[in-house]
């Protein structure tokens, strides 16, 4: 197959500028160039300018926040209040006068605080939760332990399977209101689906199950590869890993809301805070705003069409979820820069080995999934703006070696 008969997309053509610098802003993957990245869905690598902050940081007034008076602890103290406003402008809080932002090691922590030190407490009896059991094991266990948590205290709370739409991935909303009821209490939901790649429209959530229930909204694969606004989404947490959105590992966020349900406080003693890891986010929303987070999605999402127009031509692949219509150009692509695929006789784990004989770095395996997800293994390429068109073709041409 030959990558020149696939139709170069708008966003390709008028953004190609735009990647080249930005590209060359990421040393690690200019110092590699024989090295194709395509597992920015695990995390993302850094740009110089994140690495700079966190080094500037370390060099000039690395101290602890909240525990010192002397003029380090007090620039760090700053720093990570600072931070909090910066995350709430990043994520176009509504209302943050009223919100609070609690700072995590990622996404999996934030999930379980949110169950173990608010959930928890919010449910009784005869209560009932809807847990997305095909999205991330993130999003799924901390709500199942709390759940197994209140059964062991003699109290009885009901799992409602988040309800999909065959062959898609989707959301099935006229499904959930149907299911949704009086003792419905606490919806969990996810805004880009880890292995689907699609928008989950978690905008019609609210509306299938009324104004006055919880939403939780796993943000992991959003913040930081697409626009996020909260004003628009009516949910009442989002929890995101900052080392998913080109900041360091160790850093993410809660976003509360505090409008439905108690303020949100985490429980237990409040340690010391990763003032690195802060530091780096702030930088990372600071240079993705510079760059702009809407020609970040435009790139990656056009580079995945890019790449599920090709598949499409490969019979001995199947393309996982989002099935609706492959071709690059089509009205209903939907890939917010996320291709899952399998070949039909190789092992994905297998192949995932021999891409990256070629110099392809890819996610071969379960992709962390629920147990109501994929029951076969899969290969997983996501993309973000310093991935190219040809480290895409190149890719193709290897899929095609293997066909």
């Amino acid at each position: 197959m030959t990558t020149t008969g696939i139709p170069v997309t708008a966003a390709l053509q008028e953004l190609r500028d735009w990647h080249t610098a930005v590209r060359a802003q990421f040393p690690i993957i200019t110092g590699a160039p024989q090295l194709a990245y395509l597992d920015n869905a695990a995390t993302t690598q850094k740009p110089q300018a994140v690495l700079d902050a966190v080094q500037h940081y370390l060099v000039t007034a690395n101290a602890n926040a909240g525990r010192g008076t002397y003029t380090w602890a007090n620039r760090t103290t700053a720093l990570v209040e600072e931070t909090r406003d910066r995350v709430k402008e990043f994520l176009g809080d509504p209302a943050p006068a009223r919100s609070g932002v609690h700072f995590v090691s990622g996404a999996t922590e934030g999930l379980r605080a949110v169950a173990r030190d608010w959930l928890a407490g919010y449910l009784s009896d005869g209560d009932e939760i809807v847990v997305p059991l095909a999205d991330h094991q993130a999003n799924i266990v901390p709500w199942l332990e709390v759940r197994d948590l209140l059964a062991r205290q003699g109290v009885r709370v009901r799992v409602r399977p988040m309800p999909y739409q065959a062959g898609s991935g989707d959301y099935d909303p006229a499904a959930l209101a149907a299911l949704a009821g009086p003792r419905t209490r606490f919806v969990a939901v996810t805004h880009v689906h880890h292995v689907y790649g699609g928008d989950m429209n978690v905008h019609r959530i609210r509306r299938a199950v009324g104004p006055d229930v919880p939403i939780c909204l796993d943000a992991a694969q959003s913040v930081g590869h697409v626009p996020v606004s909260l004003a628009g989404l009516d949910v009442d947490f989002a929890v995101f890993s900052g080392h998913k959105a080109l900041a360091l590992p160790g850093s993410g966020a809660v976003w509360a809301r505090n409008a439905r349900g108690p303020a949100f406080a985490p429980g237990g003693w409040h340690g010391s805070p990763n003032t690195t890891g802060i530091r780096s986010l702030r930088a990372a929303f600071d240079w993705l705003d510079a760059a702009g987070t809407d020609r970040v999605e435009r790139w990656s999402t056009a580079l995945a069409a890019r790449l599920t127009e090709g598949l499409r031509h490969l019979p001995a692949y199947e393309v996982v979820g989002c099935r609706r219509n492959l071709a690059a150009g089509a009205a209903v692509q939907r890939r917010q820069g996320i291709v899952t695929f399998r070949h039909r006789t190789i092992a994905s784990g297998d192949l995932g080995f021999a891409l990256f004989d070629h110099g392809f770095m890819v996610r071969s395996d379960s992709l962390c999934q629920g147990s109501g997800g994929e029951r076969q293994h899969s290969v997983r390429v996501s993309l973000h703006a310093y991935n190219s068109p040809e480290e895409v073709d190149r890719l193709l041409d290897v899929l095609e070696a293997y066909a």
